[in-house]
């Protein structure tokens, strides 16, 4: 019976220098050095390629049944041209349809029922922005009496991302050296990486819009810039 106490107190023993081992192994991988957390930001830019623009027609009659009607007439035509103008179907999009009564409001007396207003709107995507203004100018024509936008997007942002988010890591690593150097230490490594990003900010150019401007005919269009960004927040370690 002590014989088995003493194999089994070996074993024991053997085991926790095993697990001792192994746990030292893991701490030698964890931070011995300084930390610090650095925020820093990239941007890039390029002209645009898509714009988004919605476009209505707005019709009104004494009776609800005569605004929808019109107003079905008025978007049928305003449809055709949409087609006209090489706009693909996956590119159109209803956003609205209202009705609603029109109301004459007069102090000390009861409101007076005028008509009703009928809205049908359309969200189109242009993929060619030289045809934008064309793109306007025929939607107008064809009694188009609401139009809002442009806004201007990048089809394929990724690329434009990556170069933003090169320039925030080189701005990190400019920052952790800069400490580095102050503290008369290196930077060891970076410990974690973590990303947000947005997109999306215009950016005037003028030369666009004096480009479209040539035409008085059509309406001017100034594609501008649009930028994106990343920021990043990075943990260095720095060392002797």
């Amino acid at each position: 019976m002590q014989k088995t106490l003493k194999l089994f107190s070996a074993g024991l023993l053997a085991g926790l220098v095993v697990f001792a081992s192994g746990c030292g192994s893991d701490s030698d991988k964890r931070p011995s050095g300084t930390l610090i957390s650095i925020s820093s930001q990239g941007e890039a830019s390029q002209a645009p390629d898509i714009a988004n623009i919605s476009a209505g027609v707005v019709t009104e009659a004494s009776e609800s049944s005569a605004a929808m009607q019109a107003n079905a007439e008025q978007m049928d035509k305003l449809m055709k041209a949409i087609k006209k103008a090489g706009i693909a179907d996956k590119d159109v999009q209803t956003s609205g349809i209202n009705l609603m009564p029109r109301y004459d409001y007069q102090p000390n007396r009861e409101r007076q029922l005028l008509g009703y207003q009928a809205h049908n709107t359309v969200s189109i995507t242009v993929r060619k922005l030289d045809e934008l203004s064309k793109v306007i100018d025929l939607l107008t024509a064809a009694g188009a009496n609401q139009i809002h936008g442009p806004s201007f997007s990048i089809g394929e942002p990724e690329p434009l991302l990556a170069e933003a988010r090169e320039k925030a890591l080189k701005q990190a690593q400019a920052r952790a050296k800069s400490y580095a150097d102050a503290l008369g230490t290196k930077v060891l490594r970076i410990v974690s990486i973590s990303e947000g990003s947005h997109g999306g900010m215009p950016r005037p150019m003028m030369r666009a819009e004096m480009a479209s401007a040539k035409d008085s005919a059509s309406t001017p269009i100034a594609v501008g810039e649009t930028s994106v960004s990343v920021n990043m927040e990075l943990v260095f370690e720095l060392a002797k």
